[in-house]
């Protein structure tokens, strides 16, 4: 059944448990404007399901940026223990998204695991579960994060539910491209690709998109990456989550970096500055005006300084990719130095939260800087890929087959590795094998 059929028939009902659970569904979809007819009929409900009440009101509030949300949300908190909502898994799923509302994944484990564990029902065990490993990802140890959703969409494939297994296969995406595991991750797109259109949800379909643009970055593939970001801008994707603004800095970096200042501006243009409370947002001001002057160094060391501000858990994968942007644009302005200590700082950050996906792909960065281990200077990770597959024999095609990237991709990189290593042919290449492994 369609979410929207299932809202439907949820919200027909007067019991307001069922009315509470089309709002759930909608949550997924809609937009504050849309969930208002549920929060007027949930408000009728206020003395007999006062907890229920609270979490609609605090949700639909954080949907339009209401700095009165958060009191509404830690009220339902303070109900769900007080009146010992524990052993209801509808009353559990919601305290455990109020939760990750509040942008507190890390404290879902602790406080909730040991009332799902003994349900009885598949389908409220797969989903509870799935939301405690999607928290275990999003509060930094994205390798628990992945072995839960992994038991989870097994749970829920046994069961039967389909919209379960599309939901919680759509968030492996993710974390298994930040792991490295990109054979995983490509199955799991198609997989949830598949389920999704079979369930029709938007919802879950904005999470692929995230988790798409997680595996192309992943697999060295910046052109493809890059136009993800431009679809996720321009769809206004990751709101939920407070990614909006990553989507879009991430994107006008690209852009100062590739030296079209510009256009990196203009995706910055009458832009309001990012909250501080999400994740990374301490730090996002300073970031937004690196991205005008990159290459500056005054610059550089402004955005460094923020670095520190981000101390929650939910900010450790964010301050790791500044450190590695920082990085980056230390080495392109001649800094060697500065450019070794952030990386290694970002590779650091990445391998404590068990993302080694990106641990690879900042040495392969790293080792561009070397000047001693007799590697060829200035090949990206991607490039090196690409230079180790053509020079073993394969043909354009098949060496994007075999990096799950496309043609044009495998031509692009090719150019740049003849002019970085001053090789005229595919032959040239091949007698340079050695030096690039």
């Amino acid at each position: 059944m369609s979410s929207d059929l299932e809202a439907d028939r949820l919200a027909a009902s007067g019991d307001p448990r069922q009315v509470f659970q089309a709002f759930l569904v909608l949550t997924r979809n809609n937009g504050a404007a849309d969930l208002r007819p549920l929060v007027e009929r949930m408000s009728g409900f206020a003395e007999q399901e006062p907890f229920l009440h609270e979490v609609v009101t605090g949700v639909t509030l954080s949907r339009i940026g209401s700095p009165d949300a958060a009191a509404h949300l830690e009220r339902a908190l303070e109900l769900f223990d007080t009146l010992g909502l524990h052993e209801d898994p509808l009353y559990l799923e919601c305290a455990i998204f109020v939760t990750l509302t509040l942008i507190r994944p890390h404290e879902v484990r602790e406080k909730f695991l040991r009332h799902v564990v003994p349900l009885d029902d598949p389908v409220s065990h797969a989903r509870l579960l799935a939301m405690i490993g999607l928290a275990d990802a999003w509060g930094g140890n994205l390798v628990r994060g992945q072995a839960v959703m992994t038991e989870a969409r097994e749970l829920a494939a046994r069961a039967g539910r389909r919209d379960v297994q599309a939901e919680v296969t759509s968030w492996l995406i993710k974390c298994e491209a930040l792991r490295g595991d990109l054979e995983s991750s490509s199955r799991h797109l198609a997989e949830a690709r598949e389920l999704a259109g079979r369930n029709g949800s938007e919802w879950v379909a904005g999470h692929i998109l995230e988790g798409s643009a997680a595996l192309h970055f992943a697999l060295g593939d910046t052109e493809a990456w890059a136009a993800m970001l431009e679809l996720l801008v321009a769809n206004g994707r990751g709101v939920d989550s407070g990614l909006v603004f990553e989507f879009r800095w991430e994107l006008a970096t690209h852009h100062a970096l590739a030296g079209d200042v510009s256009r990196a501006a203009g995706l910055l243009d009458g832009v309001p500055e990012a909250p501080v409370h999400l994740p990374g947002g301490p730090a996002m001001a300073a970031w937004r005006a690196w991205i005008l002057n990159p290459l500056d160094e005054a610059s550089s060391s402004a955005f460094e300084a923020a670095l520190p501000l981000l101390t929650r858990p939910p900010e450790r994968l964010p301050r790791a990719r500044m450190s590695w942007l920082l990085g980056v644009a230390h080495a392109r302005a001649g800094r060697r130095a500065n450019a070794v200590r952030l990386m290694e700082g970002s590779c650091a950050g990445y391998a404590a939260i068990g993302a080694a996906g990106m641990v690879s792909l900042v040495m392969a960065d790293l080792r561009a800087l070397s000047v001693s281990d007799g590697r060829p200077p200035g090949l990206t990770g991607a490039e090196r890929r690409v230079a180790v597959a053509v020079a073993d024999g394969l043909s354009n095609k098949e060496a994007a087959e075999q990096l799950f990237v496309s043609v044009k991709t495998v031509e692009f990189h090719l150019g740049n590795i003849f002019r970085k290593l001053d090789v005229r042919n595919r032959t040239e290449l091949a007698g340079r094998r050695s030096t690039f492994d």
